[in-house]
């Protein structure tokens, strides 16, 4: 008598778990050479910028205006160059890098056809979206951290310890300007996911990396024009730029909240409607 052979069962998928996910692709990202030669370009810029002005500090004829005025006290004074400089590249081209970075998450991946590697692991689409937003927003707390950290640097190298005071005139101890400036890594970087939220909407909808790049560049100039017109006066509080202006309250003493409260609140918008956007469009998309 012979006994019938049961079939086997299938084999149980399980759910690769999400810190796995997550550094494998930190190690996706931060080994690509764009990604490195992207973050030695972002390091170089406090560096130049405070060579300049030790280079300008002889031939320097007074203030100026704005931003200009900005960089100009940071020859005396070690606290303001590193936020002076989150302040001049947070209006295009810190966007610009966060956005290079959303684009090569999703539509960079799927134009490769490496995304659907992903899918086979097996991996739902909700918890792809959960990793490649974590990795835009490592990436960009990687490159504003490393500006304000060269930045510093180059400051104290230029004006020495101190030099730390702020715009109101206060003197701060070392541990208050590390304070000081880690709000503004933060505040700046909390910008920047927002940016990338919006962007990862965009990569979520096309195959071209670029387009993601260029969408954030022409959204970023038209929200300055905007910006610039009173014509439009109702439109600016729902504009996200509208607040970048208030990173410099962080140089006061004591330091002016409601600017920066509203550009978190602002951001966290965004960061919410972005999100939501790429999820709902990653989770329809065939393919």
């Amino acid at each position: 008598m012979t006994t019938a052979t049961l079939p086997a069962a299938a084999p149980k998928r399980t759910s690769v778990p999400l810190p796995r996910l997550y550094l494998a692709e930190l190690r996706w990202i931060f080994r690509r050479p764009r990604t490195l030669i992207v973050l030695g370009l972002l390091a170089l810029i406090p560096v130049i910028v405070a060579i300049a002005l030790g280079v300008g500090r002889s031939t320097d004829n007074g203030p100026g205006n704005g931003g200009d005025a900005l960089l100009t006290s940071a020859t005396a004074n070690a606290l303001v160059l590193p936020v002076a400089v989150l302040i001049v590249t947070l209006n295009l081209l810190l966007p610009l890098t966060t956005a290079m970075s959303a684009g090569d998450a999703i539509a960079g991946e799927l134009s490769h056809g490496t995304l659907r590697g992903w899918l086979l692991a097996p991996v739902s689409r909700g918890r792809l979206l959960t990793v490649k937003a974590l990795g835009v927003a490592t990436f960009t707390l990687a490159a504003v951290l490393l500006m304000a950290v060269v930045g510093l640097l180059a400051g104290l190298v230029m004006n020495g310890t101190g030099s730390l005071f702020t715009l109101s005139g206060t003197t701060l101890s070392f541990g208050a300007a590390l304070g000081h400036i880690a709000i503004a890594v933060g505040w700046v970087t909390l910008q920047l996911w927002a940016v990338g939220a919006v962007a990862l909407a965009i990569s979520a909808c096309t195959e071209h990396p670029m387009l993601v790049v260029v969408s954030v560049l022409a959204g970023t100039i038209v929200s300055t024009v905007l910006l610039l017109l009173s014509s439009v006066s109702w439109l600016h509080p729902f504009l996200l730029p509208k607040s970048w202006d208030a990173l410099v309250d962080v140089l006061r003493d004591p330091m002016p909240s409601s600017g920066l409260t509203e550009g978190v609140i602002r951001a966290v918008c965004y960061l919410v409607i972005g999100l939501g956007l790429a999820y709902a469009r990653i989770t329809t998309k065939d393919g």
